[in-house]
């Protein structure tokens, strides 16, 4: 029970950079290059945490074969529901300038964008939950690099909504329920995945980490070029040096 409780605390902790980056990015006019580098930061740190903590263990624990068709189907499974979720209007939820349709624009598009930026977040959250099976610690790197590449996420997303003309009632709600489903898929992989074998891990891991990629190019790394451009691929080797070093600490 500790470590279940644990397991949802640190996906709450995680999902609650959202909810920080959701207030910075409503309440304050931040320039478009600095979003789009923080995004490009961002994008960094989960590759990172994706190659290092998650494809590379998936690969320890079940070998190479389950490790790719767990990373394929999880970034099959990612672009088909996101394609689903394009079409109905959230394709640009992570978009901080006017490509985010208002609701009048797009019947049920605000809907479309809750349930993409839940999609986002579950694999990560998971992924947290499972870093804490076997009686070890949770994993310092992916709670830091779920939670740096959250906020720039959540600052650039409420950042659109606003100029959509969606309510900070709205905003605040969506993006405070995200970070509870955070902490509640947390606790799940936990709880779910406690009697599960090496290679079932293994798959479960290479699926989330699957998708996190497929979401970073789908979603974050145009958000990232929009303004950085030529800039965002010197920025997002530093996130991903600085993830690299993190867990190397120690």
């Amino acid at each position: 029970m500790p470590d279940l409780l644990a397991a949802g605390g640190w996906g709450l902790l995680a999902g609650s950079a959202l909810l920080l980056g959701a207030v910075a990015g409503f309440l304050i006019r931040i320039p478009g290059r600095v979003v789009a580098g923080v995004m490009a930061f961002g994008s960094g740190v989960l590759i990172s945490a994706v190659s290092f903590e998650l494809i590379a263990e998936a690969h320890e624990r079940g070998g190479f074969l389950p490790t790719a068709l767990g990373a394929l189907g999880g970034a099959l499974v990612y672009t088909v529901a996101n394609v689903g979720l394009a079409r109905r209007g959230a394709r640009h939820r992570k978009r901080s300038g006017d490509q985010q349709p208002s609701e009048a624009e797009q019947a049920g598009s605000g809907t479309a964008i809750a349930l993409g930026a839940l999609l986002d977040g579950i694999p990560e959250s998971m992924v947290i939950g499972t870093s804490l099976l076997g009686g070890g610690s949770v994993s310092v790197v992916t709670v830091a690099a779920v939670f740096i590449s959250n906020v720039p996420e959540g600052l650039s997303s409420a950042a659109g909504m606003k100029r959509a003309g969606r309510s900070p009632r709205y905003v605040f709600a969506l993006w405070s329920g995200i970070a509870v489903l955070s902490g509640m898929a947390a606790l799940l992989g936990y709880g779910v995945l406690g009697e599960a074998s090496g290679a079932t891990l293994a798959v479960i891991t290479a699926i989330a980490g699957g998708a996190i990629l497929a979401m970073i190019a789908d979603t974050m790394i145009p958000e990232a070029f929009e303004d950085a451009q030529l800039w965002t691929g010197l920025i997002t080797v530093a996130g991903f040096l600085t993830a690299f070093g993190l867990s190397h600490l120690g």
